[in-house]
């Protein structure tokens, strides 16, 4: 639980480091925006001035030279001059359509610049009036794309970043799954061998048969499981195997070894339900399954199993009438280190999910969980 509390918290400190450098640059970005903003206004209306000066001042004046440097600085910020008395528009920095309305196109213009900004108004000599309309420099329209540029790349950035984070952690876990169940497969070779050794030595001393064969079903058993993990990280063989049998096969060997308070139930198709399966693997993930269900119920209660079909797939619902598990928990009972129970490791609906999706290509989940009235997984295989 422990390790499955630091991997969120390292998913929400992630989450919070990309938000604040957004924010961040949002904020630096805006800032620069409104700055830049009003230094622009501030030189049309240093234009603007210059404009009366240009129409009123003698051409021979020393101060005419300054003006038409002012007046040509402007070479970024599009403006459109409304002559009121006229009635006429002139414009700087925009590119006129050809063939089009001249006027027209740029008493358009001059109403968009007014939704923008505040025009500038101008008085000449107490009866001319020239408004000046403008707009955003290109430079202020790349800088307020800026931000949103920033953030796309922020975002691919992290969507990379999380993809290479769990596309890491899931090969790191697929080691650690091989590792371990090649080791505990080899480990458990060299006893089983020597049981087995045993139990020809007893048969030779004449020990009683029927103890003799029970002993040797449980020996069995335990090669049969040293060869489900051996089987874990290669490619294991699938086969057209009838699954009613196989979960039957499996709870035969558990029932005689749980307690008598627990009832199991079978709502099977009649006719065989085929599917391409492993059935030493398959027999390991009912088995799982099952033993959680009698954990949920704390030793008393009912399993039942149910077959259905849906559109050529076989559904398998495996339902208990345990503690129930809370909705919010659907995804994270899968999770390697997951547990309810003050011992063991939290692998076994992890394997199960293994088993299912990676070997069998098929789904296996929640359906449905209710506190204190129980739980039901569902499987749902291709039928073959």
């Amino acid at each position: 639980m422990k390790i499955l509390r630091n991997k969120v918290l390292s998913r929400y400190f992630f989450i919070l480091i990309a938000i604040l450098i957004a924010g961040g640059s949002l904020f630096v970005s805006n800032f620069l925006v409104k700055d830049l903003s009003k230094e622009e206004r501030s030189k049309i209306k240093i234009w603007a001035e210059a404009t009366k000066e240009a129409a009123t001042i003698d051409e021979n004046s020393p101060m005419n030279l300054i003006i038409i440097d002012i007046l040509q600085s402007n070479n970024t910020i599009p403006v459109v001059l409304y002559d009121k008395q006229a009635d006429s528009f002139s414009s700087v920095n925009i590119e006129l359509p050809a063939g089009d309305d001249e006027q027209a196109f740029l008493r358009k213009q001059a109403e968009k610049f007014e939704n923008r900004h505040e025009p500038i108004i101008v008085d000449f000599e107490d009866t001319e009036q020239y408004i000046f309309y403008y707009d955003d420099s290109y430079t202020l329209k790349h800088l307020q794309l800026y931000p949103y540029v920033q953030l796309a790349i922020l975002l691919i950035f992290i969507v990379i970043a999380i993809f290479a984070f769990l596309s890491t952690k899931k090969m790191e876990q697929d080691r650690l799954w091989v590792g371990l169940s090649k080791e505990t497969a080899h480990q458990l070779g060299t006893p089983i061998s020597s049981l087995l050794a045993w139990i020809e030595y007893l048969r030779l001393k004449g020990v009683e048969e029927n103890i003799v064969d029970d002993m040797e079903k449980d020996i069995n058993r335990l090669q049969m499981v040293t060869n489900r993990f051996s089987k874990i990280g290669s490619m294991s063989s699938l086969s057209r195997k009838d699954i009613r049998q196989t979960i039957m096969d499996s709870i035969s060997y558990l029932e005689k070894r749980m307690s008598k308070r627990i009832a199991f139930s079978f709502d099977f198709i009649d006719e065989p339900t085929y599917a391409n399966i492993n059935e030493e693997l398959f027999g390991w993930v009912i088995e799982n399954l099952t033993k959680n269900a009698v954990d949920a119920m704390e030793g008393q209660g009912s399993i039942s199993f149910r077959i259905t079909e849906n559109s050529g797939r076989i559904c398998l619902d495996i339902q208990d009438s345990g503690k129930g598990i809370p909705k919010s928990k659907f995804k994270e009972v899968f999770e390697p280190g997951y547990t309810t129970k003050s011992r063991g490791w939290g692998l076994g609906l992890s394997l199960v999910k293994r088993i299912i999706e990676s070997y069998h290509k098929g789904k296996i989940y929640v359906k449905h969980s209710e506190s204190g009235v129980g739980t039901t997984f569902r499987i749902e295989l291709k039928r073959a």
